[in-house]
């Protein structure tokens, strides 16, 4: 017996897929890589795109190169009151918020008891409390207009530990539960909650990463076609590429060290471990800058 949640996503198959044209857009990170393909995707559909960045002249030029009506903005995902900024200005200049994308993140990598307290918190900070913020910041208006659809940028490290990347895993799992829960307390409201989990993408933050075994790397246009299709057939999960949530399912009905195996197996325990430190270095550099300290404008760490 399917459960209701896979009879509603099933049905949604069967239906016109929904226009976007028209639809306000506000996407975090969005300057470069799986932010700025998921702009350029959705301009591409009529949507009306707000590009939140760290580095308020990157977001401006990313806005003003698509061919849609949109605006650049800077964004620390990090303040609430930042974000909260990036929404209102959005809203005024374009129109209320339907749809949230949540992409702004940071993979510094390294074994984990050697990895800084500071490192761990603005991990933490970027990739849960950017998200967190995020979600609570337009829930309320898309309550009072009964729709809206908010999209989390997760990872396959959200669904298993990774070594090399255990805060970077931990951030994720909690990305993917606080998405499975928020979905609940949502049940028919017209919101929906969308939460994608891509293998390795081709951005900055997955330079020098050992690719495992099956499953390529994907580009961050992959993405954001992937993006694109749950907006338009709402769904929860959206991995990209499919064939990862196929493994996910065949890894779940396994026991504990059935699952440690397959992972050796096709090199999943390799991927952040063995990654390549000198492909890596300009990043990790930068993703590490200034952990704690004033915030570094340009900083590509903020964008996944």
């Amino acid at each position: 017996m399917q459960n209701g949640r896979q009879a509603r996503e099933e049905e949604q198959v069967g239906r016109e897929p929904r226009s976007l044209q028209g639809k306000v857009v506000a996407i975090t990170g969005a300057a470069r890589g799986i932010g700025r393909a998921t702009a350029q995707a959705l301009a591409r559909e009529g949507a009306r795109i707000a590009i939140g960045d760290l580095d308020a002249d990157l977001a401006e030029e990313a806005a003003a190169a698509l061919p849609a009506e949109a605006i650049g903005v800077g964004l620390d995902v990090t303040d609430r009151d930042s974000f909260a900024a990036f929404i209102a200005q959005a809203e005024e200049r374009l129109g209320p918020i339907d749809v949230l994308i949540n992409n702004a993140g940071i993979m510094p990598l390294g074994r984990f008891w050697e990895e800084s307290d500071d490192v761990a918190h603005k991990i933490i900070d970027i990739n849960v409390h950017g998200v967190l913020y995020g979600m609570k910041l337009v829930i309320p208006g898309m309550l009072r207009r009964g729709s809206g659809h908010i999209v989390n940028i997760a990872s396959q490290a959200g669904k298993a530990g990774i070594p090399g990347g255990a805060t970077y895993s931990a951030s994720k799992h909690a990305v993917v539960g606080v998405s499975e829960a928020v979905r609940g307390e949502l049940r028919d409201t017209g919101i929906e909650i969308t939460c994608v989990m891509p293998v390795v993408v081709n951005t900055e933050l997955g330079s020098g990463l050992v690719p495992s075994r099956g499953v390529k790397p994907v580009e961050p246009q992959d993405v954001a076609q992937a993006i694109v299709g749950a907006l338009k057939r709402p769904r929860f999960d959206v991995h990209v590429p499919r064939s990862a949530g196929a493994i996910q399912v065949v890894a779940s009905l396994l026991p504990r060290a059935g699952r440690e195996a397959l992972a050796r197996a096709v090199r999943a325990d390799k991927v952040l471990a063995e990654a390549d430190p000198e492909k890596r270095a300009e990043y990790e550099q930068r993703a590490r800058r200034d952990v704690r300290g004033t915030k570094s404008e340009g900083d590509p760490a903020r964008r996944s």
